[in-house]
C-alpha cells in the first residue's frame, strides 16, 4: 500500500505565522492572531437554528459505537447510517475560531504538550525535532471558519500551509482538523471517524512497513467522504455509501478538483489514482 522512505532535506522550521485575505496572493504578512500552542478552550457549540440547510449537529453516538473486529483487525463493515450518507456536521471547536474570514496560519516546533498527546514516541522513524506544529484556518460544513492543528514533517510545512490556503480560498469543507493521539490509534473501531490530519506513527494500512504518515509526509482529507477501499475492506467501516463517486457530495475529492490540484501543485500524489485499491482521502509526497 503506501510506499515509504527516509526523509531527506529536513529542516527545523522557525516559528512563523501570517494570514491571507480570501482570494489574494500567497505572500504572508505578520499577524497578531497567532494561536498559543496547546490552547484548548471549551468548545463553542453552534446553535442549531443557525445551521445551513443540510447541516446538522453530530449525533451523540458518533465515535462511541464500537464495531466487532474482523480477523484482520479492522471493524466489520456496516451499512452507512442514513445521517452519514450525505455527511455534513457542524464543527466542534477545539481551538479559538479565526476572528474574520481570512486564512490565518502558524508554523512552529512541536510544543512538548502537543508532542505528549500525539502518536510520536521513541522508535518512530522521524525525530520529533523534524516535525512542525501547524495551525490553519479552514471552512467547516457549517459555512463558518475554524482553526485546525496538524503535525507535519518540517521540510514540507510551508507547502502544506499553501495547500490548505488554496482549499480555504475555495471554501472546501473540512469537518475537523486535529492532532491524532495514541488513544485514537488504539481505540476500538467505530467506523465513523473524519479527522483531516497528517502525522500518525503507525504502519501502512494492512501492512508492517512504516506509513508515510509516520514521517509527516502524507495527509488524509475528510476520510469519511473519501474512504480507503481494497477488496471487501472499507475504512472508515461505515463509509460504504461514499464508494459511489458518481453521487457528488460536499467534502469528496475528485480528479482535477481544488484538492487534487492543490496537492499536485506541491508535487504530491493522490491515492484516488491507484489501480489495485482506492484511497480517496490520501495525499503523499511519495505518491504512494
Amino acid at each position: 500500500m503506501f510506499a515509504f522512505g527516509a526523509c531527506s532535506g529536513q529542516r527545523g522550521a522557525a516559528q512563523a505565522a501570517g494570514s491571507y485575505p480570501i482570494g489574494h496572493g500567497v505572500t504572508p504578512t505578520q499577524d497578531s492572531t497567532d494561536l498559543p500552542p496547546g490552547v484548548k478552550p471549551p468548545p463553542h457549540p453552534l446553535p442549531r437554528a443557525t445551521l445551513p440547510p443540510g447541516v446538522t449537529e453530530p449525533p451523540a453516538w458518533l465515535g462511541h459505537r464500537a464495531l466487532p473486529k474482523r480477523p484482520d483487525g479492522f471493524g466489520v463493515i456496516r451499512p452507512t447510517p442514513k445521517i452519514l450518507r450525505d455527511r455534513q456536521f457542524a464543527t466542534t471547536d477545539l481551538l479559538p475560531r479565526p476572528p474574520n474570514n481570512r486564512f490565518h496560519w502558524s508554523i512552529q516546533p512541536v510544543p512538548q504538550d502537543v508532542l505528549a498527546r500525539s502518536t510520536w514516541k521513541p522508535g518512530c522513524p522521524v525525530a520529533s525535532s523534524d516535525l512542525s506544529y501547524l495551525t490553519m484556518s479552514f471552512w467547516g460544513f457549517d459555512d463558518l471558519t475554524h482553526t485546525g492543528e496538524m503535525l507535519v514533517n518540517a521540510s514540507v510545512a510551508h507547502d502544506v500551509v499553501n495547500v490548505f490556503r488554496q482549499l480555504f480560498v475555495a471554501r472546501f469543507p473540512i469537518e475537523e482538523m486535529r492532532v491524532a493521539s495514541q488513544a485514537d490509534i488504539h481505540a476500538p473501531p467505530t467506523g465513523d471517524g473524519n479527522d483531516t490530519g497528517s502525522f500518525e506513527c503507525r504502519p501502512v494500512t494492512g501492512g508492517s512497513a512504516w506509513s508515510q504518515h509516520s514521517y509527516g509526509l502524507a495527509i488524509d482529507v475528510d476520510p469519511f467522504q473519501n474512504p480507503y477501499v481494497r477488496g471487501d475492506l472499507v475504512v472508515p467501516e461505515r463509509a460504504s455509501a461514499y464508494m459511489d463517486r458518481t453521487w457528488r457530495r460536499r467534502g469528496m475529492t475528485f480528479p482535477g478538483d481544488v484538492v487534487t490540484d492543490a496537492f499536485s501543485s506541491i508535487g504530491w500524489g493522490w491515492g484516488g489514482e491507484w489501480h489495485s485499491l482506492k484511497d480517496w482521502m490520501h495525499f503523499s509526497q511519495s505518491g504512494g
